[in-house]
Order: structure tokens, then sequence, then C-alpha cells
């Protein structure tokens, strides 16, 4: 009774946990490499509806999806989160055509192989890889995607590619897409805090970015500290101070040492 107690109050304490973080890419400015050029009003399918809150019509006339463009290599969207911030996990919600999902829906081909990263710049090579997809099939992926990335970033890249040359499953689509009805980005909108609410300030005041969990530090130290607690790194002429002091405590020591032993010889 006592273990079941406790798993229940470990449940209802992540639970809070995560209904207390914040959709920090809500309106958040957005861009697409390819936007869709095929007639519709730029409104129906641009970046930004990705991340305006809205994922009750997913389809491409409900205006609420980021649709590229057709016929492309490679698709890329992302999200500038406008400053570095710590992030929990990310959602994404993606076109079905308000049709049923599942291998008889075509977006399902067009999701698949995707990944997402966290960066600093727009650059994702530059970031951190935090989902890649090389297992779903139309029948076993999601159109709700979860993942969970506990890193510190300020851009969110959905990255997809059919590159030529590039063998891929049989039921990969031809050509990439980024369909993307909307990207949640839960996190804590300030940096330096964690915790409930993103109310408590990050144990060491030497961390700029800590576990939202835990606390702990996961980098971005001020200047002259490092490691997880953000210890102060020893300044070279400080360090070679400290040896200097020691070797001539030591030469004392000595010294007294030989002048006591003759003492006592006499």
């Amino acid at each position: 009774m006592r273990i079941l107690c406790f798993l229940i109050g470990v449940v209802c304490n992540l639970s809070d946990f995560l209904s207390a973080l914040e959709n920090i890419a809500l309106h958040k400015p957005a861009y697409q490499e390819y936007p869709y050029l095929a007639g519709l009003p730029k409104a129906l399918t641009q970046a930004s509806n990705a991340v305006d809150g809205l994922k009750s019509n997913l389809s491409v006339f409900g205006g609420q999806c980021a649709v590229s463009g057709n016929e492309k290599l490679n698709a890329t969207w992302w999200v500038n989160l406008t400053n570095i911030l710590s992030i929990h996990h990310i959602t994404i919600y993606y076109r079905t055509g308000n049709a049923m999902w599942g291998p008889s829906n075509g977006f399902t081909s067009r999701f698949l192989g995707f990944s997402l990263y966290v960066s600093n710049t727009t650059d994702k090579s530059e970031g951190h890889l935090c989902f890649k997809d090389t297992v779903f099939t139309p029948s076993t992926i999601p159109a709700v995607l979860n993942t969970t990335c506990p890193v510190h970033g300020q851009y969110v890249i959905y990255y997809n590619e059919r590159l030529p040359g590039v063998s891929y499953p049989y039921d990969y689509s031809t050509y990439a897409w980024n369909e993307l009805c909307e990207v949640e980005v839960y996190g804590c909108p300030r940096s330096g805090y964690y915790g409930n609410n993103c109310s408590v300030p990050c144990p060491d005041p030497q961390c700029n970015y800590c576990d939202l969990d835990t606390g702990t530090c996961r980098g971005g130290c001020n200047p002259g500290y490092k490691g997880h607690r953000c210890e102060l790194v020893s300044k070279p002429m400080e360090s070679c101070n400290n040896r200097q002091s020691s070797f001539y405590s030591v030469l004392g020591l000595f010294s007294v040492g030989l002048l006591l032993n003759g003492m006592l010889r006499a």
C-alpha cells in the first residue's frame, strides 16, 4: 500500500511539473526554407501557422498548418525562441488532412524519416539532435509525436530529406515536406530557473542553464567556471604562485630541520 501511495505521489508530482511548463514557442518567429507557392493564399501555409496555438483543423485549408513547397529534396522549418532557453520536451502535430491517420493516409509517408534539432543558431549541424526517425512506418508513426529533449538552445529545427542516390524505405514519400500544424516546445521562459512554474533559481549562481527537474547544471557556466557544479577554474598565474609558495614552504621546513640537526649534534 505504501509503495502504491509513493508511486501515485511520484506520478502526480511529475504531472504537476509537466503541466507547469510553458509552451515557449507560442507566437515566436518561424521560418520555412521552401514556402508553398502552388496557388494558395500565403496565410494558409506560412511558417508561423505552426506556432499560432491552433490545431483544431489539420488540413491545408484551415490555415493552421505550415506547409512547404512541392517536389523538394529537403525541407527545413524552424522557430526562434528569441533567447537561449532550457527545454524539456517537444510536441509535433502533423498534417492529417482531417482524415483517419494510418497507412491509408498519404501524409504519413511524408512525415517519416524526419529529424528534430535544438541549436543556438539556424545551422542544425551546430546543434543537438533531439530525435531522428529510423523505425516508424505508416502504420506506427503517430500524428501527434512527443519527444523529450532536456537541452538549452534558441532554435528548434525540423528537417527532412529525400536525397538522390540515397536508399530510403519503400513506404517513404518521394519528396521531402514539412507539414506542421503545431510545434509546441515546453520549457522555462527565462534562463537560470527550474522547478515548479520555473520559479526556483538554479542552485549554483554561476550556472546559466540547469536541469528543469533537478537543478543540476547542464552547461552555460559563467566565465571562469566549469563542470556540472560550475566550479572555479584556477588561473595559471594563481596555480603557479600556489606551487611556488608550497615549494618555499617545504624549503623553509627543510632548512629549519638542517639547522636543528646541526644544533643537536653540537
